[in-house]
């Protein structure tokens, strides 16, 4: 049996993808819509990138941005500026008529109330999209609405309307429908938050044997649990995207700070071998990894030795802004170079005493990164 979740190299190279490059990438993305009171920023310049194969979560509170920022990526709403180029394709300028052929063959959109055309049986709810795009002659696109309604679990009920099954059947249907043009993402707003928790878990382990298969994921949930288990997990507040990073080292700091923060962080690049942090200098700043790797050189009576290293997600600089004093040891770019996001120790120490739990877990990290450097600095 064929199988019809994989898009074969040709299918990829009429869509036109950009194989080298993100397949997801919005730009300084801001969208502003007219209120009687004003225009309503719901998107602040919002910067992402996706790559294939990723199974991303986005979260945040109501109003947030989170439906905006899905409606970016399908196509749905415009900008009111910034670039978005999804399936190498910039979606900006494009008319309705191109963008909605555009979407059918590259976006599989599963809605929290499931949309499906309720006067269609759920077999011809899942045709209805290759007829649309022209793809498949009409026996094929039977036999694979057939075989996705079979791969999630409801071929049983193809027949049937869809006001005949229960709400967790319909979002079977409503996913193998999103899978009818083989498109190589899928966007799930809320997909599982009018669900059981059972079959909201089935839902879930569907949306991963998809990714297994190569597909890129990117869900809208509430479900902080479910948010855990995906490859990424992408935090909107107020309209703009908190620093990943940041959030998986200050996990109880709260969204408003974490936003505060990453509005504040400056990035820089240091080069291979740079110094970064020289040991018996004043501290002053907070660093970030993003990408690359340092080396922590720890001063002994017979010269520097190389403690530890620290990668993409690590931070440094932490312990002396927290405990005072001089560095006591000096942080060094590794060979491919370091990409640091930066604060300020101004606003270091006004974020840190915002959050008592933050300094709490700051305060055990120092000391931790504290005793590896006197063990360090004895053996040698």
């Amino acid at each position: 049996m064929r199988n019809f979740l994989r898009r074969n190299g040709n299918a990829s190279a009429e869509n036109g993808a950009d194989t080298t490059s993100s397949l997801i990438d919005l730009r300084a993305v801001k969208k502003a819509y007219d209120t009687p009171t004003g225009p309503f920023l719901a998107l602040r310049g919002v910067d992402l990138q996706v790559d294939r194969g990723e199974f991303v979560a986005v979260i945040g509170k109501s109003g947030s941005g989170k439906s905006t920022l899905i409606n970016m990526i399908t196509g749905i709403d415009r900008p009111t500026s910034g670039e978005v180029a999804v399936a190498g394709t910039r979606l900006v300028g494009m008319s309705e008529g191109d963008l909605a052929a555009w979407r059918g063959r590259n976006v599989g959109v599963v809605f929290q109330f499931f949309q499906l055309l309720p006067t269609l049986t759920n077999l011809e709810n899942v045709i209805l999209p290759m007829d649309f795009c022209g793809l498949y002659s009409a026996g094929e696109r039977r036999e694979r609405a057939l075989h996705l309604l079979d791969e999630v679990g409801i071929v049983e009920h193809a027949r049937k309307l869809p006001s005949e099954i229960s709400g967790g059947q319909q979002q079977r249907v409503a996913i193998a429908r999103a899978l009818a043009t083989d498109p190589p993402i899928i966007v799930a707003d809320e997909p599982t938050g009018n669900l059981d928790s059972k079959t909201a878990e089935a839902i879930f382990e569907l949306f991963e044997r998809l990714v297994d298969q190569g597909k890129t994921i990117l869900i809208v949930t509430h479900d902080r649990d479910l948010a855990r288990r995906v490859s990424r997990t992408i935090i909107l507040a107020d309209g703009d995207i908190v620093d990943e990073f940041l959030a998986r080292i200050f996990p109880a700091m709260s969204e408003d700070l974490l936003v505060q923060a990453t509005r504040q962080l400056a990035t820089r690049r240091f080069e291979p071998g740079e110094v970064i942090i020289r040991a018996g200098e004043q501290p002053d700043t907070f660093y970030l990894i993003t990408q690359g790797e340092v080396e922590v050189h720890i001063p002994t009576p017979g010269g520097d030795v190389v403690g530890t290293r620290l990668s993409a997600g690590q931070c440094f600089g932490e312990v002396e802004l927290l405990r005072g004093g001089r560095n006591i040891a000096s942080i060094v770019a590794s060979y491919t170079g370091v990409d640091a996001a930066t604060l300020d120790r101004a606003t270091f120490e006004a974020l840190i005493a915002a959050s008592p739990n933050v300094q709490k877990e700051l305060d055990r990290l120092a000391a931790e990164r504290l005793a590896e450097n006197i063990a360090t600095r004895t053996k040698k």
